[in-house]
């Protein structure tokens, strides 16, 4: 399954300057609602420390010993209130961030915006207000498509003794969600008997399986001017808030691409590279040099967004297959050729069927890159294994 995160939030929130910035990809960028019709999508990465550090030589498919692992993002069209009926471009909204795992919800923190995405002053709207607005849309989403055809659903649950996990989670199949979250869902709403379930009922449980299938984090953006207040009040929340300027980190990477400085996403400064600079280019990095430093050890926010959606919401981690286990390289000599991204708490066995589905069902053992041991189907991997499969697949 491909790893996507997608990007959600109003018009006007800074989605398509974070998405741009994530992926450098040409997006459409403009000061008004609705600038995004149809869904981006592109290729960003999330950054981890690559196990070649431990070796004499780097691998050659790192950065100086920083890893980037490719995963899809998704920068869905704005989202306005019920959305879910409809309203905006709420379907396409909507249906797009169904094939996200996580969500990052890019947050006006300036408070520019009002709800629906309009210009305004800083500090005209408060930024709280839109964080109880999308999750909202997104459980009254799941609940229109739960609730369609729910009596003839209850039916055949009870005629055919199906699970009632299992039947809700077909229905709602195409939002993401699976059976496991749809049983921990009912677990929490403390009813099995989903005959008398109620509006009430179904709207909470609802609520569950969005927690827990489409986990958030917030992208507090425009932190370059945004109300210090503002800030301070969402990083109160009990949730994962990143302060952040997309803007920034657009500008910083723009200026990398062209060999300006020497910065890789999610470093916490750079250094300026060229000689031939325009006294107004000059000015402008120190700027943002000066933006930098004032945000140690957490940068512009956008590369902290994304691994914390990947390693912290999701619970991720990075294990790397290997062919050779005392050199860490495939059959052409490649050194750490890949990296994948499984969950905590996976073992070696389920390793081996991302692999290779024959690999997997052939499975004898695997090695321990490090340590040269022998582990056996059930052994659990640990962030930055380098692990050889032995199977008897060809």
């Amino acid at each position: 399954m491909t790893m996507t995160i997608g990007l959600a939030g109003k018009p006007n929130a800074g989605k398509s300057t974070f998405f741009k910035a994530a992926t450098m990809a040409e997006v459409d960028i403009a000061n008004y609602p609705f600038t995004t019709i149809d869904a981006n999508r592109g290729i960003t990465y999330v950054r981890t420390t690559c196990p070649c550090i431990e070796r004499d030589k780097r691998c050659g498919n790192c950065e100086d010993g920083i890893r980037f692992v490719p995963i899809e993002i998704i920068d869905v069209a704005g989202l306005v209130p019920d959305a879910h009926q409809g309203r905006g471009l709420g379907n396409a909204f909507l249906d797009e961030l169904s094939q996200a795992q996580a969500i990052i919800h890019v947050i006006d923190a300036s408070g520019a915006t009002d709800i629906e995405g309009n210009p305004g002053d800083i500090g005209s709207h408060d930024p709280l207000e839109d964080i109880d607005f999308l999750n909202r849309e997104i459980t009254m989403w799941m609940k229109g498509i739960l609730c369609r055809n729910w009596e003839r659903l209850a039916r055949k649950i009870k005629a055919e003794n199906l699970k009632v996990e299992e039947a809700i989670a077909n229905q709602l199949m195409g939002a993401g969600v699976c059976e496991e979250h749809v049983n921990v869902a009912i677990d929490q709403l403390g009813k099995r008997e989903y005959i008398k379930w109620e509006n009430e009922d179904m709207c909470q449980l609802c609520e569950y399986i969005r927690l827990l299938s489409k986990p958030v984090i917030i992208a507090a953006n425009k932190l370059d001017v945004a109300p210090p207040e503002n800030v301070e009040n969402l990083e109160k929340l009990e949730m994962i808030v990143v302060p952040t300027s997309a803007a920034a980190e657009l500008a910083i990477r723009s200026a990398a691409s062209t060999g300006a400085i020497d910065y890789k996403p999610g470093d916490e400064d750079f250094g300026i590279e060229e000689d031939d600079l325009s006294e107004k280019q000059i000015k402008g990095l120190e700027k943002l040099k000066s933006f930098m430093a004032s945000r140690k050890p957490h940068g512009c926010g956008v590369q902290e967004c994304i691994n914390r959606a990947v390693f912290d919401q999701l619970n991720l981690i990075v294990v790397y297959p290997v062919e050779d286990e005392g050199h860490w390289t495939d059959k052409k000599g490649r050194m750490l050729p890949d990296a994948y991204l499984v969950k905590k708490g996976s073992t070696a066995n389920e390793l081996a069927y991302k692999v290779h589905t024959d690999i997997g069902d052939r499975f004898l053992y695997a090695v321990d890159g490090r340590t040269r041991m022998r582990l056996g189907d059930k052994y659990e991997l640990k962030d930055g294994d380098v692990i050889k499969i032995v199977s008897t697949a060809k």
